[in-house]
């Protein structure tokens, strides 16, 4: 039966911002510098943002390399020309086998080929799944990658998966998200023995449709700190450190609280900046009010793994700014130095 008793850990505090959230680079780690493809013409505010982003993320131990059309004004960084793009409406399956000479095409394959040790992309998230299985491929026994996505929760950072890789799902998908999610928590955020939940309509054992039923089951009775179900409005309290959900399920609730927390803080400014009262109130409160927007931020972390592949794939939103991006990298570096890759074909062996 799963561990289900007192939790042991580590001490679990709410992050700031920028990599302040993720795992410090310590012994057991690759200490060589990383070197990151970086699709150029991915995302809403290419190729301006994704450039600025890259040049800021570059460091002794970051070396990005930009993968885009002759001529782009690289700042400073490598540039490997690929002048196509995938447009987010495109087919992902037919734009990735029909233009492989593409920005996302050739930044996957440099991971593939072992000319990177890691790829960012804020371009289509269904074209970055199809290239990456169709050229990084699955480690082996891995039914289905997942992406995980780090949720500010208020206790500190936790891991949502699959956030929207798989639409559809078995329950012994969900099972194999659960040790992808673990090793996540264990090797980036620095959590040890990390609690798993089942995300479901009701957090008693017997709620939920069948998959989670059956998924429950699995998770209850395998090796996982498994504590039972969460609700997603638990999500950003923090009630797990790994958070398990089918695709579909985790993008909704993922998106809902991206939407919520956005319109929750923008509400928040245009209040205190309607009168002058709210203005003076501003000014008392903005210290407070600036970490709590700097924790919530989606941007802190910038993007999330598309784990179970044989090589580290990071996507960032369509929408990334510059800091965004920076911070995708500095996350995707984090990965290869914490050897994500390599303990997830070790656990799930």
């Amino acid at each position: 039966m799963g561990n289900t008793g007192p939790k042991s850990t580590v001490p679990r505090t709410a992050s700031g911002g920028g990599e302040a959230g993720l795992r410090s680079t310590g012994a057991g780690t690759d200490q060589r510098r990383v070197r990151v493809a970086v699709d150029a013409l991915g995302g809403d505010r290419a190729p301006e943002e994704i450039v600025a982003g890259a040049a800021e993320a570059a460091s002794p131990r970051i070396e990005p390399v930009l993968y885009g059309p002759s001529g782009l004004d690289a700042m400073g960084l490598s540039l490997v020309e690929a002048g196509e793009a995938i447009e987010m409406d495109e087919s992902p399956v037919e734009a990735v086998r029909g233009k492989l000479g593409s920005s996302l095409v050739r930044a996957v394959r440099a991971v593939a080929d072992g000319e990177a040790d890691a790829v960012v992309s804020a371009g289509s998230t269904g074209a970055m799944l199809a290239a990456s299985l169709l050229h990084v491929r699955r480690l082996p026994r891995v039914f289905r990658p997942a992406i995980a996505v780090v949720i500010p929760a208020r206790r500190g950072p936790s891991v949502l998966i699959d956030a929207g890789a798989n639409a559809d799902a078995r329950p012994e998908h969900l099972l194999q998200f659960g040790h992808m999610g673990a090793v996540f928590a264990e090797e980036v955020l620095g959590v040890a023995d990390p609690e798993v939940r089942l995300l479901s309509i009701g957090e008693e054992d017997e709620k939920g449709n069948q998959l989670t039923l059956d998924a429950h089951e699995l998770l209850r009775a395998s090796s996982l700190h498994f504590a039972g179900n969460t609700e997603s409005r638990l999500l950003l309290a923090g009630d797990a450190d790994v958070v398990i959900a089918d695709g579909f399920t985790g993008n909704i609730a993922l998106k809902a609280l991206e939407g919520t927390i956005r319109s929750v803080l923008e509400s928040l400014r245009e209040e205190l900046g309607s009168s002058l009262r709210g203005k003076l109130a501003g000014a008392l409160i903005r210290p407070g009010a600036q970490r709590v927007r700097q924790r919530l931020d989606s941007e802190t972390y910038g993007g999330a793994y598309l784990l179970g592949l044989r090589g580290l794939v990071v996507i960032a939103h369509g929408s990334s700014s510059r800091k965004a991006i920076a911070n995708a990298i500095r996350l995707a570096a984090r990965g290869v130095e914490h050897r994500i890759v390599e303990r997830l074909e070790e656990r799930l062996s």
